[in-house]
């Protein structure tokens, strides 16, 4: 599952970012940054999960966020020997590119359908369906 999370307390910006950023770190979540709005999306595998975080955020680190649904069916994590392939996948799928918090590559398929299309419209990108590729 992916949501959108937004800051409900802007005067409470630098504890958001920082519990969320730890809260990542514990594995409770995969965080992405979208390329196209800069906003920040979280997947977890269940609606429990986003619970947790929201509970911990305003808990442990006195920061409120609010969700907002995205249909995105997968992340899948991309890569390609061929540089030009990975650029011209990046540039074409623009508005469907994220970064994880290493900074590595992750497009956000948003139908199966559109991740069939994109595995055959470029062959030479691999996706990886989990971060430890």
């Amino acid at each position: 599952m992916f949501k959108y999370i937004e800051n409900s307390d802007p005067m409470k910006t630098k504890q958001l970012n920082k519990g969320i950023a730890q809260l990542m770190d514990e594995g409770v979540a995969q965080l992405f940054v979208n390329q196209f709005n800069n906003r920040k999306i979280v997947g977890t595998v269940g609606q429990l999960q986003f619970e947790v975080i929201q509970y911990r955020l305003l808990h442990e680190y006195n920061a409120q966020c609010r969700w907002e649904p995205i249909s995105l069916y997968k992340a899948c994590w991309i890569e390609s020997e061929d540089d030009e392939a990975l650029e011209a996948f990046k540039h074409r799928k623009h508005q469907f590119m994220a970064v994880d918090t290493e900074g590595r590559d992750v497009f956000l398929a948003d139908s199966g359908y559109v991740l069939q299309m994109a595995q055959q419209d470029f062959p030479k990108i691999k996706f990886h369906f989990t971060s430890e590729f």
